[in-house]
């Protein structure tokens, strides 16, 4: 009997930006020192605003895991352990994807992730993220 495990990424998520952000490709490691709120300026020194759903929102579930190769719970971590030493801060908590795309399309030098965007109708861009 022959097994073959297949694995996959979701491209359902899109991470998007600010159209004034002009990074168009992004590793997986990369993103991931975004989201841990490492990496805090783009490569034009414009700082970067992180924008999230909760953490027990289904679309934030597949992109940690998925995009950032890091279990949510991990990522509430870090969060917690920088806000609450004083050491910086943790992203922007949106309620709704469409909450998330209206901020990032309207706040300079901000980056999220939506499931399902109409292109045509947002003023954002999109990132390819690579392995």
């Amino acid at each position: 009997m022959l097994f073959v495990l297949v694995s996959f990424r979701s491209e359902s998520i899109h991470v998007i930006s600010h159209y004034s952000v002009e990074v168009k490709t992004l590793s997986s490691s990369q993103l991931r020192r975004i989201y841990s709120m490492r990496q805090l300026r783009w490569s034009n020194n414009e700082p970067i605003v992180v924008f999230v759903l909760p953490s027990q929102h289904a679309v934030h579930k597949t992109f940690s895991k998925e995009t950032l190769h890091i279990f949510p719970y991990q990522l509430d971590r870090i969060w917690n352990k920088l806000t609450f030493s004083g050491l910086g801060v943790a992203p922007r908590i949106v309620q709704s994807q469409a909450e998330l795309l209206q901020a990032v399309s309207t706040t300079p030098g901000a980056i999220g992730y939506v499931e399902v965007m109409d292109k045509e109708k947002q003023h954002v861009n999109v990132i390819n993220v690579t392995e």
